[in-house]
C-alpha cells in the first residue's frame, strides 16, 4: 500500500473537515479540487447521503497557493471548512490526568500544566488533528467529534 506523503519540497499538507449543505452533496467538489487546484487528497472519513448534510474529512496536499485557492472555492460553494484539529476534544469528566497522551503528542498540544504539575492541559490551537491521543488515552477522554 502506498503511503500518503506528508512533506515534499514546496508542498503543504493539512487535514480538513468539510460539511456539505444538502443542496451541494451531489456536486463534484473533490473532483474540482484535483482538476482545477491540483490538490492530492486522502479521504479519512465520509458521510454523504442524498438531500442531507454531508461530512467529509480529507487530508489535502499541494502548494500553499493551490491549497488556499481550493479552500476559497469550497467556501464559495457553501461548504463549511475547518481544520481537523478543531474537532479533537477532551472529555474533562473522563480525564484522570495520567499523562499517557503526552508521550505521543507530536505538537505538545497535550502537556503537563507548567511543565511539572500533575494536571494535563489540552491546547486545541496547537493540535494538528493526528488523533494519536485518541488511541493513547486509557480512559478514552480524547475523542474526535465530527457531528
Amino acid at each position: 500500500m502506498r503511503e500518503f506523503p506528508t512533506e515534499e519540497a514546496g508542498m503543504y499538507t493539512k487535514k480538513v473537515v468539510l460539511r456539505y449543505p444538502p443542496d451541494v452533496v451531489d456536486q463534484p467538489i473533490v473532483y474540482r479540487l484535483v482538476k482545477d487546484y491540483d490538490l492530492v487528497f486522502n479521504i479519512l472519513k465520509a458521510r454523504v447521503f442524498p438531500r442531507r448534510e454531508g461530512l467529509l474529512v480529507l487530508e489535502l496536499r499541494g502548494t500553499k497557493e493551490n491549497f488556499d485557492r481550493g479552500i476559497r472555492y469550497l467556501k464559495e460553494q457553501g461548504l463549511r471548512v475547518e481544520a481537523l484539529s478543531k474537532s479533537v476534544k477532551r472529555k474533562e469528566d473522563k480525564c484522570v490526568h495520567c499523562g499517557a497522551c503526552i508521550a505521543f503528542c507530536p505538537t505538545e498540544a497535550l502537556h503537563f500544566e507548567n511543565g511539572f504539575s500533575s494536571k494535563v492541559v489540552f491546547d486545541a490551537e496547537r493540535c494538528n488533528g493526528c488523533e494519536i491521543c485518541v488511541s493513547a488515552c486509557p480512559p478514552r477522554a480524547m475523542e474526535v467529534d465530527l457531528l
